[in-house]
């Protein structure tokens, strides 16, 4: 059967673009398929079809029309799943937002003109819709507070999405993307159903591109989203174990969390086929360690951008941080050392900052630094932004983190820099050790194990004992140090 709509319209009574309903006709004729698992629940792809219906029809009835600004206040959950659906299929602005902080919330008001504020039930039994006091306010013309930059939106009867940036380095950036664009790439029209379904947990936060692309990733094999109700080692490893797990996308800073709190042997993860890594670089020496602990899964080094989307790529082995990128709707280029791209997922601008980050002829600078083999594999090696300059001399903290990784004395540790009156910056680094250790003790540690591998510029100046090490909510090492 056919995925593309027969010419009817959309339950809104608009005449909807090709394939917008497909999705949830889809989801419909795989019936009993399983298609989420939220708090040891499983609901059905036939549940979620209709769940989708049932809240875009009550989205309408509560004032939510077509183009507006809605900020989805949510996690992963069946609920929140079947809301951003059909906040897609009613053609509107989303903003889904983890947790509304203050700094979130200014950003919103400021440059996404918001009209609703949506949350849901875990399972979808509950819709609350409130007005926003940063949008146009009650009463308001439908429309009336469309920013230009919606405009493009409206014209194709698409839906948006906007992703606030981490604002590590100030103000998060709103980052404006066509919803239609990523579902028609991201999801497709669907794998040929296999007797047996892919379970694919969902680490990476819901309004996160990385979330949002493992969501439609799952929805593009027909497979299964199991949810976490915490992301700790514990938890997460815990859920491999019960459901048997075959893909866990996540980040290196945690998966070095469950090698040092070993719960990779505290749990049964041999289901494990696949684990992709991104949003931050892979140190060498972790991912070997992973390979070893984790023999029978692949590891995948993963690449995107918020503004770009995610890339499919193909790493060179398990063993190698060194990665291709091998999707035909992407194209790179590396231009002194960073690298760019251009992609069919790429964003149509920000709302609230110049488009600085493109290029005049349409590139976007992503900021990281790439080699190249001459067959075409790249290897990350930091962030132009982390790199510490030490009287004119570049130091890439991973280089010196995978270094330190090596040390058995060592379980993890990152390095950044810190300004210096003499050098302009000087060379830092936490350590969270492997057992007992004094602060003496892990500097003398640390030059020692460095001491004929880098170059005596590279050295940290300073060596600090850390318990935890400082990671975002995203779980990413914080480099950037106020």
């Amino acid at each position: 059967m056919s995925d593309e709509l027969d010419g009817r319209e959309a339950p809104d009574g608009h005449g909807a673009p090709d394939g917008r309903d497909a999705l949830a006709e889809r989801f419909a004729r795989l019936g009993d398929r399983p298609a989420v698992i939220d708090k040891g629940r499983t609901h059905s792809y036939g549940e979620l079809a209709h769940a989708i219906r049932t809240t875009a029809d009550r989205l309408r009835e509560r004032g939510v029309a077509p183009h507006e600004a809605v900020v989805l206040n949510a996690d992963f959950s069946f609920g929140s799943i079947a809301a951003l659906l059909a906040l897609y299929l009613n053609r509107n602005v989303v903003v889904p937002l983890v947790a509304i902080t203050e700094g979130a919330l200014r950003t919103v008001n400021d440059s996404c003109a918001p009209r609703h504020l949506v949350k849901v039930a875990d399972d979808g039994s509950e819709l609350v819709v409130e007005p926003m006091a940063g949008g146009a306010g009650p009463g308001a013309e439908a429309g009336a507070a469309t920013p230009e930059a919606y405009r493009p939106l409206v014209e194709a009867g698409a839906a948006g999405l906007v992703l606030l940036s981490s604002g590590s380095t100030g103000a998060p950036k709103a980052i404006l993307h066509n919803l239609d664009t990523l579902v028609a790439e991201k999801a497709g029209s669907g794998a040929r159903v296999g007797s047996r379904t892919t379970n694919i947990l969902m680490f990476l936060l819901f309004d996160h591109i990385g979330g949002i692309n493992s969501l439609l990733g799952v929805f593009k094999v027909n497979g299964t989203a199991v949810l976490p109700a915490r992301r700790t080692p514990e938890e997460i490893c815990a859920l491999i174990e019960e459901h048997g797990i075959r893909l866990l996308p996540t980040s290196p800073t945690f998966l070095n969390l469950i090698l040092i709190g070993d719960y990779h042997r505290k749990h049964d993860l041999s289901s494990l086929r696949m684990i992709s890594y991104g949003t931050e670089p892979m140190p060498e020496e972790l991912l070997r360690r992973l390979h070893t602990a984790l023999p029978r899964a692949r590891l995948l080094q993963t690449f995107g951008t918020s503004e770009t989307g995610i890339s499919a790529t193909t790493s060179e082995s398990s063993e190698s941080t060194y990665f291709r990128i091998s999707d035909e709707n992407v194209q790179y280029r590396i231009v002194d050392g960073e690298l760019q791209l251009k992609s069919r997922t790429q964003f149509m601008g920000y709302l609230n900052y110049p488009d600085d980050s493109l290029t005049e002829d349409g590139w976007f600078r992503t900021g990281d630094l790439v080699e190249e083999k001459e067959d075409g594999f790249l290897k990350v090696k930091g962030r132009a932004k982390e790199v510490i300059n030490v009287g004119g001399e570049k130091v890439l903290p991973l280089e010196l983190e995978s270094i330190l990784l090596g040390s058995p004395l060592i379980d993890d540790c990152v390095v950044y820099g810190r300004p210096n009156s003499i050098t302009g910056q000087s060379v830092c680094v936490d350590i969270k050790p492997s057992g007992a250790m004094t602060r003496a003790e892990a500097r003398r540690h640390v030059h020692e194990f460095l001491e004929g591998k880098v170059e005596p510029f590279k050295l940290p100046a300073k060596v600090n004992l850390v318990e935890e090490l400082r990671m975002s909510e995203r779980f990413k090492k914080q480099r950037i140090r106020a």
